[in-house]
């Protein structure tokens, strides 16, 4: 049996890069530059990207707007050597709503585009689903955690990207599986998540880290009762559209689950849902996500 990896973590650390990734530098008005990270990956993290878009498109209403809504698309894959810009357009500024488009531009060429819907603080009909009943995060391993116990069946290169990889979110899966040698599952997963280090986020950062975390793990529940593992070389898998709709400002300090199921797939896409909540059992948001899922064995 091969030693497991050996890494130090630093979770503050990785707490103020990705901070940083979200700290886009004004071009021109409207215009925006995002620094992108080279982890070892073929392509940009989906979530990487809609954070910072959202980020862009929060800069341009007032404070008192903050974003309730934004659906994207990925139109092409995101080269991890090379900034991002993100080009805002206003396309409407109202009494109580504001809407942004954002495209996200790589080489000259759109690699997504995102509108986001901002409103100022309303109040209103309530009501909500209600969070499921699962173990609590203080009786699960985190992912790093569960690595470690499998790092000798782990094949190269996820070994050492895993190994060495600075994980800003923490996630704690409530029905661990192998990535590597899945089992047929229900198309149903949760995970509690939160931010691997404190930080008082303000309400627009504390979206744009909900929206970052929320790529994660969600395409990977449509793949449950296929058995197939995401490393597969006949598997291309990838984001097609996301959207989330924030109930809530998220406090990602706090530990939230994240309730995720698949309805359907066909036509090699699958539809993958999401609910997060607070410990305290309320929703803080929906995300919805459709996944290319195209198998060629």
């Amino acid at each position: 049996m091969a030693d497991a990896p050996v890494y130090v973590s630093d979770p503050a650390a990785a707490v103020v890069r990705l901070l940083a990734l979200l700290d886009l530098e004004p071009i021109e008005a409207d215009l925006f530059r995002g620094a992108s990270v080279n982890p070892g990956w073929p392509r940009v993290y989906g979530g990487q990207v809609v954070a910072q878009a959202l980020m862009a498109a929060s800069r341009t209403v007032r404070a008192d707007r903050l974003a309730h809504s934004l659906h994207a698309y990925f139109l092409r894959p995101g080269d991890p050597a090379a900034p991002i810009v993100y080009q805002v357009t206003r396309e409407r500024d109202g009494t109580s709503f504001a809407t942004r488009h954002v495209a996200a531009i790589q080489h000259g060429r759109p690699i997504f585009t995102l509108t986001a819907s901002f409103q100022v603080h309303e109040g209103g009909f309530d009501h909500a689903a209600a969070m499921p009943r699962v173990a609590a995060p203080a009786l699960l391993k985190n992912d790093h955690e569960l690595f470690l116990a499998h790092a000798d069946a782990t094949p190269e290169p996820w070994r050492t990207q895993w190994a060495e990889r600075d994980r800003p979110i923490e996630f704690r899966p409530v029905e661990p599986h192998d990535p590597f040698k899945p089992k047929k599952h229900k198309p149903v997963a949760h995970h509690w998540l939160r931010l691997a280090a404190p930080h008082a986020a303000d309400p627009v950062v504390a979206r744009c880290l909900l929206a970052y975390a929320s790529d994660m793990t969600l395409l990977d529940t449509c793949l449950l009762p296929h058995g197939v593992p995401w490393s597969d070389p006949a598997l291309q898998a990838a984001s097609i559209d996301h959207s989330i709709w924030f109930h809530a400002t998220p406090d990602l300090d706090q530990w939230h689950l994240f309730a995720q199921d698949s309805p359907r797939a066909s036509g090699s896409r699958g539809i993958n849902r999401g609910l997060l909540f607070a410990t305290d059992g309320q929703l803080v948001a929906s995300v919805a996500q459709e996944g290319l899922i195209r198998y060629r064995g």
